[in-house]
């Protein structure tokens, strides 16, 4: 039997081990074999010395990811004990000067990027016009996309920021709501809103938009117009039809910057209309001046369960796309359903 006394300086054991204990008994629950005890900022491991080092080991990382961050999300636990590693993906708030600061908010608070991919999407925003920004829901596109432009307008790279989105219902028919067309429209706007509230005072806020310095407007009134000197985000494009952004795309003046987001498993589009986000991609690869940065599940930094949400849809998607693709090859080779094609391809049973 080995005993393992661990001290935790300078960290909040409530950070490290939860309300009630709950992370704490995250790591329980993956060690059974491991006594673990806790008094104030002390930890004590009693067990066969390999399953108490590994307790350790694990443990350890948990306190160094408060130390680098200032937190530690229950999803963040789960991952470290599964043998995931989030030091690749999340970027440490602390010991990093300013780096990864995009710019400061409301109440001079500090707006970073958290993961990887987002300070690449910052990157690659400041050499190319361009940006492509895509990836499953709570990655931060919307949100760092803003923030990009805020600091744009700030610094006085642009003169004016232009925010839109297609106005398309998620499974909802809102047309019937009373109001005239600006109350109609801006439920769909909201999380544009609330992404500007956090980065500027809500004087300065209202004083950009009522001198149009800041524009929020539905997809359909970027008709016609030329925007230049502007950064301009186009975002849910996974709503828009290949129509719809390739009007977009061509409202760019020669001074204008744009950022591009959606997410590919959330098309709202009837069915029977194609994603232009999609085919916007695929068409535009390859041209200089346009990138595309992807963010994955990995990157998500809302509420603990959305990733594991994300990754139970996943699942069922990608057992329906292959069911479909089983269904197709069945046809082509000449069986009237996906049953008679795996009839056919069971082994004949012999008799007894």
């Amino acid at each position: 039997m080995s005993d393992i006394i661990l001290t935790v300086d300078g960290i909040e054991p409530v950070v490290l081990f939860g309300e009630n204990n709950a992370k704490l008994n995250l790591l329980r629950k993956a060690f059974p074999d491991v006594v673990i005890t806790s008094r104030g900022n002390s930890l004590k491991m009693t067990g066969e010395k390999k399953d108490t080092q590994a307790a350790k080991s694990k443990f350890e990382l948990m306190a160094r990811y408060v130390r680098e961050h200032n937190e530690l999300p229950m999803q963040t636990v789960v991952d470290l004990l599964g043998g995931e590693n989030p030091f690749e993906v999340r970027i440490p708030v602390n010991g990093t000067g300013t780096d990864n600061v995009i710019l400061y908010g409301r109440d001079s608070r500090p707006i970073r990027a958290k993961t990887r991919n987002q300070k690449r999407m910052i990157e690659v925003c400041e050499t190319n016009d361009i940006v492509f920004a895509v990836g499953p829901a709570g990655t931060g596109k919307t949100y760092t996309a803003v923030a990009i432009a805020v600091r744009a307008l700030k610094n006085k790279l642009v003169k004016k920021i232009v925010l839109t989105r297609p106005a398309v219902e998620a499974g909802e028919k809102l047309g019937f709501l009373p109001g005239d067309l600006k109350e109609k429209v801006d439920p769909y706007l909201r999380p544009l809103y609330d992404a500007l509230d956090d980065m500027l005072p809500m004087d300065k806020l209202n004083f950009f938009m009522e001198n149009r310095i800041i524009e929020i407007a539905p997809l359909a009134f970027m008709r016609g117009r030329t925007l230049d000197n502007a950064f301009i985000i186009l975002d849910e494009a996974q709503n828009t039809t290949p129509l719809q952004i390739k009007m977009f795309l061509t409202r760019l003046g020669p001074s204008a910057k744009c950022i591009i987001t959606g997410d590919l498993s959330q098309i709202d589009l009837p069915h029977h209309q194609r994603s232009g986000l999609r085919q916007a991609m695929d068409i535009l690869t390859g041209v200089e001046g346009i990138e595309t940065v992807a963010l994955t599940i990995e990157d998500v930094v809302r509420h603990r369960l959305v990733k594991e949400i994300i990754k139970a849809y996943d699942k069922i998607e990608g057992e329906e796309r292959a069911r479909k693709e089983r269904k197709r090859l069945a046809l082509s080779e000449g069986f009237e359903d996906l049953q008679a094609a795996e009839a056919a391809k069971r082994p004949p049973e012999t008799e007894q």
